[in-house]
Parts: C-alpha cells; sequence; structure tokens
C-alpha cells in the first residue's frame, strides 16, 4: 500500500466523507500560468510598474483587483477606481492573443472518473471569461460549479473563493477538499476551513507548507486522486 493511499484511508477515517473536490484552475488543472504572468508583467509595464514573472507566481490565485492593489501599492501609488476595468480588459487581451495553455498530462480522464464519484467545483481568481475559456476547451460538463475572480469581492487568501464554491456545490466544508498549487490559495482553504491538498507547479514545495498534504507533481497527485476514489467505495 502506498504512502498516499494509507494517508487517504486516515484520513477518511478521521473526517466525514468527502462529498466533493474543488480545484483551483492555473497550475493544477491547466499549464497556464506562464501566460498570465507574461500578461500582467506586459500590462504593469504600460502603467509604467516593473514586475516580474517571478512576482506574479508569488501572488498567484488573487483576482485582478487583489493584483492590481499589491504591485500599485509597492509601486507607492494609488490605482484610481475606474482602472481596474481598464486594467483587466488589457490583461485579458494579452492573455487570450498569447495563450498556449494544454492540459496537464492526465487530469481530464482522472476528474472524468471523479465525476462520478464526487461533486467538483473550479475556484479561480481569473476572470470570467478566461476561466470559462479554458474549462470549456479541456473539461467540458466536468464541473458542477465554477468560481471566478470577478464572483467575488475578495480574491485570494480570503475564504469567500472556496466558501463560495462549498456553498453552490450545496455541501460542508468538512465534505470538501480542496487542490491548489499557489501559496494565497493553500491560504484561502485553510482559512475556509478546508482540507487542503498543494501540488509544486511553479514554486518550490516549500511554498506550500501551509497546506495538509503535499504531492510532488502531477502524477502523485493523479495517485492521490484515484486512491481517494477507491478509498471512498
Amino acid at each position: 500500500m502506498g504512502l498516499s493511499t494509507m494517508f487517504i484511508r486516515k484520513h477518511l477515517q478521521e473526517r466525514p466523507m468527502i462529498k466533493g473536490i474543488i480545484f483551483d484552475s492555473d497550475g493544477v488543472l491547466v499549464n497556464s500560468m506562464p501566460f498570465h504572468a507574461k500578461a500582467w508583467v506586459e500590462v504593469f509595464a504600460e502603467y509604467g510598474i516593473e514586475v516580474t514573472e517571478e512576482d506574479i507566481y508569488e501572488i498567484e490565485g488573487s483576482n485582478h483587483v487583489g493584483v492590481i492593489n499589491i504591485f500599485f501599492g509597492k509601486a507607492g501609488r494609488t490605482p484610481e477606481p475606474e482602472i481596474y476595468a481598464e486594467i483587466l480588459e488589457k490583461k485579458r487581451a494579452h492573455f487570450l492573443e498569447n495563450n498556449r495553455a494544454e492540459v496537464f498530462e492526465g487530469m481530464y480522464d482522472c476528474l472524468s472518473s471523479l465525476k462520478n464519484k464526487f461533486k467538483l467545483a473550479v475556484a479561480s481568481g481569473a476572470d470570467r471569461t478566461i476561466v470559462t475559456s479554458l474549462m470549456d476547451k479541456f473539461y467540458p460538463g466536468v464541473f458542477d460549479a465554477i468560481i471566478s475572480g470577478e464572483d467575488v469581492e475578495n480574491g485570494k487568501p480570503d475564504p469567500e473563493p472556496y466558501e463560495k464554491a462549498i456553498v453552490k456545490l450545496g455541501l460542508s466544508k468538512d465534505e470538501c477538499l480542496v487542490v491548489e498549487n499557489a501559496p494565497l490559495g493553500v491560504e484561502s482553504a485553510k482559512n475556509a476551513g478546508v482540507f487542503c491538498v498543494g501540488v509544486p507547479t511553479y514554486l518550490d514545495e516549500s511554498k506550500l507548507k501551509e497546506a495538509d498534504f503535499v504531492v510532488r507533481n502531477h502524477s502523485e497527485l493523479i495517485e492521490y486522486l484515484t486512491d481517494l476514489k477507491d478509498s471512498s467505495l
């Protein structure tokens, strides 16, 4: 019996039956963050603010309001109210023009098998147009609920994205599990009181130390989720 199987079965003995799994999108379901990061870097440059792609990875999961506030704040500037929509539109255009994102190998088949056992949701910090276009392309008909960065007032690390997803699924927090790849996303899940599995896609796994369990890569994540499904039979 593998380590993850032993862990999952012990976990399931200590908690109510898992009925729902909530996924972050970028970096968990789709390898899309490099294109988000590039878009943000280019757009902030238009406003005279220097941002690196690594800077974007560090705050991945925040919605556009949070991202703008963070980097304008670091530059000692206060964004005007009308600038949020303006920057969001420019960032969206950059992303959609240059996006070459691909699904992580094996994830579609994994989620398709999970759908027979669990309710599935997405809680992403990206805007609704981008999230829905990626999910429609790579995971059509898989999810019972999709929460975008535009669907919440407070993005990650606030608990609102995951709390809203839980409500949409009609479950309790103890019946759900979150899969995240970003520190702010892990913090959001834990602030919502939800068990969180981390997968270090773009950052070192030490950045996800607040997660309840960390797999090393997507191959281990698929193994974990498969064991979870089999252990719930």
